[in-house]
């Protein structure tokens, strides 16, 4: 089964780094933790934070609910602290999650997009895909190179982490 996260304040952009790798996240921005803890109890959701204290919750130190703490404030090194704890580079989905609402993107046809994006994109892109909920469109443009790079780089140094490990 694949882990779906709730991400508190404190580590929104290591969310945003799990919905590129296509992990179902949730942002969390309620003061009351309560309801963080009840979200995650009712949809199965792993919490991530940078708060020591919350961890010390009841459901989370009976193994209630599972969370990750990340003590970094360094995105990258949160998604390095996720991955390793989690075990999550052999699943990932790139490039199929909404950033910004976390729908799962649809493939759309360069025809479908016409008007819709930049014509200098249009122009050069072949591919792309569309949030159904939000509406936002992406491209395999310098952005998307940019971030495949960075995860491509994050899974070879887990890759050989883990081979040091054996």
């Amino acid at each position: 089964m694949e882990p779906k996260f709730i991400t508190d304040v404190n580590v929104g952009k290591l969310g945003k780094w799990l919905r590129l790798m296509g992990y179902d996240t949730l942002f969390f921005d309620e003061q009351d933790d309560g309801l963080m803890v009840k979200a995650a109890i009712a949809q199965g959701r792993i919490i991530l934070t940078k708060d020591s204290e919350f961890m010390k919750r009841r459901a989370i130190s009976t193994g209630r609910v599972k969370a990750v703490l990340v003590g970094s404030d360094r995105p990258d090194q949160q998604l390095s602290t996720v991955i390793n704890t989690l075990e999550l580079t052999k699943e990932y989905r790139p490039f199929t999650r909404c950033l910004k609402c976390n729908s799962m993107l649809i493939s759309r046809s360069k025809h479908e997009v016409e008007g819709s994006v930049p014509e200098r994109v249009y122009e050069k892109q072949e591919q792309y895909m569309q949030c159904p909920s939000c509406r936002r469109i992406y491209w395999k443009g310098t952005h998307w190179q940019a971030m495949s790079g960075k995860l491509s780089r994050l899974a070879s140094a887990q890759q050989e982490k883990k081979g040091e490990d054996l």
